[in-house]
């Protein structure tokens, strides 16, 4: 698996170092890596991986008449399409997005082989992901649904074992206690709202600010959620801010033409800090409380997480490549303390 990821990232760099398309005309492909490993732990939410491809832009929601007029689609279907967020305002891009990835979670002890029942289950989560873009340079509204894998079929012993074969360290032994296998739905939305953006007299260095809001709904989490972002240095790029792996979380397109993806010179580079924080309401989070149709290990988990996340992005060309620290609070009440992990984001526009 890990192989066919690698190989899939090699060749969409290749076509993005030949590439050299107009912002509506470019996709951008983005991998995310998560472990906790930059922590110097091995516990709780261990491992994520995502590859993600978002469009250029569906010049065909400028005109719907052709929808209208389809004698094959349902009348269902043509309310459907007609009900999207802003398809009729000419000032909005939109996009489709395609993803495919991973989480991994372990209790606190992997070395021991029996079921530790005041911690949290094995479990792992091996999912698609297809989303519906709306957005111009301030604003995001991001619809999305999630379908994958949970128990065996999710993968996550293997991954894990071939990760700490790498790293050359023992593997976790309690991997027979993981949860059932069972089949994951969800359905997201997300709105970013860009506050603020400020810059010098050269329009190089500066300040913007990110908010965001939604939830998710479904068998595998059900939850609300809100955050903010601050981000300060050199050419801030248009897009909407940092990409850690979470649901509608995909926000590394460019924006408009004055992102440094687009430019020429000195105003290819950008290069940038940002702290952020966000917070979730959780009403179900599969992965503490069990199966949803079997009986599985289970634990009591926490209604409120809260997140702080500090790091830094770099943007060459078409190039953007961003690190950050995630702080998390405890996720259900027997944990003794909260977690931290590294987020690695690259991503190309092409």
């Amino acid at each position: 698996m890990y192989k066919f990821i690698l190989l899939i990232i090699l060749v969409t760099l290749s076509r993005s170092v030949l590439a050299d398309k107009p912002p509506h005309e470019s996709w951008t492909f983005s991998f995310g890596f998560e472990n906790d490993l930059f922590a110097d732990t091995d516990r709780f939410y261990t491992n994520g991986i995502k590859l993600n491809w978002i469009s250029p832009e569906l010049k065909w929601f400028e005109d719907l008449e052709w929808i209208k007029r389809d004698a094959f689609l349902s009348d269902t279907l043509k309310q459907f399409i007609k009900l999207l967020p802003y398809n009729e305002d000419p000032n909005r891009q939109r996009h489709f997005s395609f993803s495919i990835g991973q989480k991994i979670f372990t209790p606190e002890d992997i070395n021991n082989f029996n079921l530790v029942t005041t911690d949290r289950p094995y479990a792992a989560w091996l999912y698609g992901d297809i989303a519906f873009h709306s957005k111009n340079e301030r604003q995001l509204d991001t619809f999305g649904v999630q379908l994958g894998l949970i128990g065996d079929f999710a993968l996550g012993e293997e991954a894990q074992d071939l990760v700490h074969s790498i790293r050359g360290i023992a593997k976790a032994n309690g991997w027979d206690n993981q949860l059932d296998n069972e089949i994951g739905l969800a359905l997201i939305y997300d709105r970013k709202q860009r506050l603020i953006r400020r810059t010098d007299v050269k329009g190089l260095f500066g300040f913007d600010s990110i908010i965001h809001i939604g939830g998710a709904a479904g068998n595998v989490f059900t939850h609300l959620n809100t955050g903010a972002e601050f981000r300060i240095g050199w050419n801030i790029p248009t897009d909407f801010g940092s990409a850690l792996i979470r649901p509608a979380g995909n926000t590394n397109a460019p924006a408009d033409a004055h992102d440094p993806r687009y430019l020429s010179g000195k105003d290819a580079l950008s290069f940038y800090f940002f702290g952020a924080v966000n917070g979730r309401w959780v009403l179900r989070d599969i992965f503490l409380d069990g199966n949803t149709f079997s009986d599985s290990h289970s634990v009591d988990k926490e209604s409120l997480v809260g997140e702080f996340i500090i790091g830094s992005s770099m943007v060459f060309k078409n190039i953007k490549l961003s690190y950050a620290q995630v702080f998390r609070s405890k996720e259900f009440e027997l944990q003794r303390s909260g977690q931290s992990f590294g987020s690695i984001s690259i991503s190309y526009t092409y």
